[in-house]
């Protein structure tokens, strides 16, 4: 059987200040935990087509059986209806949060209403408290809330800090959360949804055992994993490099975006690849909780202050290979401190950095092109690599003076709506491109994904095999594509980190499940999986998404990937080769 209180739901009411838990063994025995519980939750509580500003909207939290037991099971799902898709949200971040939320005695949290005032929730010992919070709204720091949460709660080094910064709290829809400082639920507006509540923040502690039903067993699988993490040269890269370590071999093999995919390699990717910052500015690493990897990459930059020249103040700032790409190629930078001083900055207004970086790009070539002009631009003239232009437009779209920088604090798609562009708006389903130009695959993945995102079905992967065989179908690669979608449903059940994927194989994950009072068979997880997948795609259609109404940038087509020009015609049946099995394998 499973732990009791880990298929607790803890229900949160903004507006009547009210809580209250249930057991769910119906939901967690089903599908699971984290996004497949999750996306059962967002059915339950989302109202068909409302708004995302509507306090009816939830923000769901969800942890899996293996968060606190197991190397590498480290993240927590949050589930709610995006305002900048329309449809699903979905967004996955480390830290120490899924940890602490299990600790608390809880496998999700959902939360609902909005507060008449801002306000954060604290939620220790099994109570939930609703503080005041209104000296921390518009002070344009998610950092400041997070200082102030810190000293004020208890519980130190056994909870989770969750804030959002000025960007949420001005509804742009691609705010983010952060999370533990370096940690964020990045994409797809989870910060703005937290803003429509008025909610500043969650905190959430606990201290409890979580029980294992084979201690044996439990410690064999145990280590093992500990020692595929550990022992690993793909996780040894990770550690000493990080994520950046991509931008090498996606740069050599014409996968980088550059100026606005214009490029697909950047002549001067040396100076920004992760063994030159990780040479020149590393700071620290740090690990989520329970990870012995530490794949998160601090630098540390050292600048004078302005009016005391002779001392100085050093910044920590994380970097990965996602914001190398979208601050950094995306927008023809090779200047490290002015990139990651940007990239500081908007990580303090609480921004997604993929997005914002897409967003300038096309704001530059636009320019460019004259279809803007210092007129919608209010005298900033962008130019790629020149951090100083982007830093003010960055003040700009946080305070969106003009209905040019309105349109653009909506992202690509809107802006392109209505400026022209839309040729070279980097947008997939309504979520920027994340940073990989590896053929088809990869776009194919960013269209039909349930989150638009390369984290959904890992195309770029996929891209590989073109490489090596000319033999290759459209359908194969459809299949493939969606094959690895419907699996990845069980690891963001669970919730372990992607970069574990080769470590957590099916035959481990059942046997590390056994330990948690799981008793599952390898056909039993594939129609969990596909059941998940179901509900996702359920949920999209049910608010708006067609998958006859994809728009597809043709920029794609007219840059070199790693896999050459792609093919349209083979592209589009790639397309609808993964429309046919979603619809005829996974709805049907």
């Amino acid at each position: 059987m499973l732990d009791r209180k880990y298929s607790r739901v803890l229900y949160i009411d903004l507006t009547n200040k009210r809580f209250y838990k249930e057991d769910r063994h119906d939901l967690f025995e089903k599908y699971i935990g984290g996004a497949g519980v999750a996306i059962q939750l967002l059915k339950e509580n989302c109202p068909q087509g409302i708004d995302a500003f509507d306090p009816q909207n939830p923000i769901i939290f969800a942890v899996g059986p293996l968060n606190g037991l197991f190397p590498l099971a480290s993240k927590t799902v949050a589930m709610f209806k995006s305002p900048h898709t329309g449809n699903l949200g979905e967004s996955h971040a480390g830290g120490r949060s899924a940890v602490a939320i299990r600790m608390a005695g809880y496998g999700a949290i959902v939360i609902k209403g909005k507060s008449e005032r801002p306000c954060y929730i604290a939620i220790h010992d099994g109570k939930v408290f609703f503080r005041d919070a209104t000296t921390l709204w518009g002070n344009k720091s998610s950092i400041s809330a997070g200082h102030f949460i810190r000293e004020n709660e208890p519980s130190t080094g056994f909870r989770t800090i969750i804030r959002i910064g000025h960007a949420g709290e001005r509804l742009i829809p691609f705010a983010c959360v952060a999370t533990e400082t370096y940690r964020h639920f990045g994409r797809l507006g989870l910060g703005a949804v937290f803003g429509s509540k008025n909610l500043k923040a969650v905190v959430v502690s606990g201290k409890r055992s979580l029980p294992v039903f084979d201690t044996n067993q439990y410690n064999k699988v145990y280590d093992e994993i500990f020692k595929s993490a550990t022992e690993s040269a793909l996780m040894k890269k990770y550690h000493e490099i990080g994520t950046p370590v991509n931008v090498a071999s996606l740069n050599i093999s014409n996968g980088l975006p550059t100026r606005n995919l214009k490029q697909s390699s950047f002549e001067k990717a040396d100076k920004i690849s992760g063994e030159a910052i990780a040479e020149g500015f590393l700071g620290k690493r740090l690990a989520c909780a329970h990870c012995p990897v530490a794949c998160i990459h601090i630098a540390a930059i050292r600048e004078p202050y302005s009016d005391e020249p002779y001392f100085y103040k050093t910044t920590m700032i994380g970097y990965d290979y996602e914001l190398i790409y979208a601050l950094g190629s995306m927008l023809g930078g090779s200047d490290v401190p002015g990139m990651l001083m940007l990239i500081d900055k908007i990580e303090y207004a609480g921004l997604d950095c993929m997005t914002t970086g897409v967003v300038f790009a096309w704001m530059t070539e636009a320019f460019e092109r004259g279809i803007i002009t210092e007129k919608e631009t209010m005298g900033v003239i962008p130019k790629w690599g020149d951090y100083k232009s982007y830093q003010e437009a960055l003040r700009l779209l946080l305070e969106q003076p003009n209905d040019f920088y309105l349109a653009l604090s909506k992202g690509v798609r809107h802006v392109a709506s209505i400026y022209g562009g839309k040729d070279f708006a980097l947008s997939f389903g309504g979520n920027e491109m994340p940073g990989y130009h590896t053929g088809p695959s990869a776009h194919v993945g960013y269209l039909i994904g349930a989150r638009h995102s390369h984290l959904d079905n890992a195309g770029y992967s996929v891209d590989k095999k073109l490489l090596s065989s000319s033999e290759i179908t459209a359908q194969e690669i459809a299949s493939l594509i969606v094959s690895e979608e419907k699996w990845r449903q069980i690891l963001s059940s669970l919730v372990i980190c992607f970069f574990a994927r080769e470590i957590y194989k099916p035959e481990v994950v059942l046997r590390a499940l056994q330990t948690t009072g799981f008793n599952l068979s390898q056909e039993e997880l594939t129609s969990i999986s596909k059941e998940i997948l179901k509900e996702k795609y359920a949920f999209k259609i049910r608010e708006g998404f067609s998958f006859d109404n994809l728009e597809i940038p043709e920029r794609i087509f007219q840059t070199p990937s790693s896999a050459g020009f792609i093919n349209k015609d083979f592209f589009m049946q790639t397309l609808n080769s993964a429309k046919e099995i979603i619809q005829k394998d996974i709805m049907s």
